[in-house]
Parts: structure tokens; sequence; C-alpha cells
């Protein structure tokens, strides 16, 4: 069995949390920093802009991006009222495609299950709710992704 570590290519709008995502699981110091451009971090993660999700015309950027990636990261953050998902926005990647609810620590049960709503008409397969700040959530997507 391949027990390397996956790429992962996160994808998401601004502040739904890619940039902390990949910070705390590499071990970093929490601290925000708006991205500017897709960054890779650790040679597995692939950081995108929200832009690139927000404005149509640039949403081929992150197919582009994605080529170089085991897995697909939707990450909605559990705080926003909706999300820039498109229904069956997965088809549009031919590799797996999981969904990463983020700032669980701030939203209450109706609001993360909204989110959860969000990533599966996505069509994202596996989700996972994390706390960055509370360090929550991350034991089954460090499995899967075989990070642990």
């Amino acid at each position: 069995m391949d027990k390397r570590k996956k790429r992962i290519i996160l994808i998401g709008r601004s502040s739904a949390g890619k940039t902390t995502l990949c910070q705390y699981i590499s071990n970093e110091a929490l601290r925000y920093h708006k991205t500017q451009t897709v960054e890779v971090v650790n040679k597995t993660m692939i950081d995108t802009p929200g832009e690139y999700l927000e404005r149509n015309n640039y949403r081929g950027a992150l197919q582009v991006s994605s080529i170089d990636a085991d897995v697909i990261v939707l990450v909605q953050d559990s705080t926003e009222d909706g999300s820039m998902f498109p229904p069956a926005y997965a088809s549009s990647f031919a590799k797996p495609v999981i969904g990463v609810v983020t700032k669980s620590d701030l939203a209450d049960e109706r609001q993360i299950e909204r989110s959860i709503i969000y990533l599966k008409n996505a069509g994202a397969t596996d989700i996972f709710i994390t706390s960055s700040v509370e360090g929550s959530g991350f034991e089954g997507l460090l499995k899967y992704l075989n990070y642990d």
C-alpha cells in the first residue's frame, strides 16, 4: 500500500482558512497572511488565493494548479452564510475531492451542518470538521492524507 503523503490543493474563498490549515498541518505558528498567488507548502500542499474561486475568469487557474495534486480539498468556513462552490464542482476534477469545514470553534451545530451540506452538494466525498485554533478534527484528515 502506498503510504506516501498525498499532495493536496486547497480551494476555498478568501479567509476560509486554507493557509491556516497549511500552517496547522505543518506545525507552524498560526498567523494570518493573505495568499496572493499559488504557493506550494512543504512540497505537499498547494495553497491558492480565494480570488481564484471567487472570480469565474480565474477558476481555470485552479484547474491547471490541481494537475500536480493527488487530492482536491474544498475548504468551507463554518461561519460563512453561503458557499462559492457550485453544485457538482468536484466533477471538474478527475481526482478525489474531499471537504474540510474550518473554524468549527466559532460555529454552532446548525452552521456546521449547513457547511457539510454545501460541501456535499459540491461533490466532496469525505468531510472533516476542524478547528486549527483548538487543534480539533485533524486526526481523520491527517490519516486520510497519510500525514500521520
